[in-house]
């Protein structure tokens, strides 16, 4: 299983906004892809500027259809300007770990 997690900082003016693309593009990439089996989006209840996003692909190649979609292009060209910093690691879950 390949993993993703991505930490983000938002624009303040745009953190409203940001949560609702961002939770549709969570929703798109789960019904859309075949090969996403998680992805969850957690907000900082102490800074509302914070997220962080926890995804689950079959494999490397499960991930390539998803940065290929019309939704992470669409997802980009809406959201891509109010994130201030973004952090993005690569993961394979342990075999034996829970994919649930």
């Amino acid at each position: 299983m390949f993993v993703v997690t991505v930490y983000l900082t938002i624009d303040p003016e745009h953190v409203a906004s940001f949560r609702e693309t961002v939770l549709k593009h969570a929703n798109n990439s789960l019904t859309k892809e075949s090969g996403c089996r998680r992805f969850d989006v957690s907000f900082d209840p102490d800074d509302e500027q914070r997220v962080f996003i926890y995804e689950q692909y079959d494999d490397l190649a499960a991930f390539d259809v998803h940065t290929a979609s019309d939704h992470f292009k669409w997802f980009g060209d809406t959201a891509g300007g109010w994130i201030a910093t973004k952090q993005l690691d690569t993961w394979e879950l342990a075999s034996g770990s829970s994919s649930a």
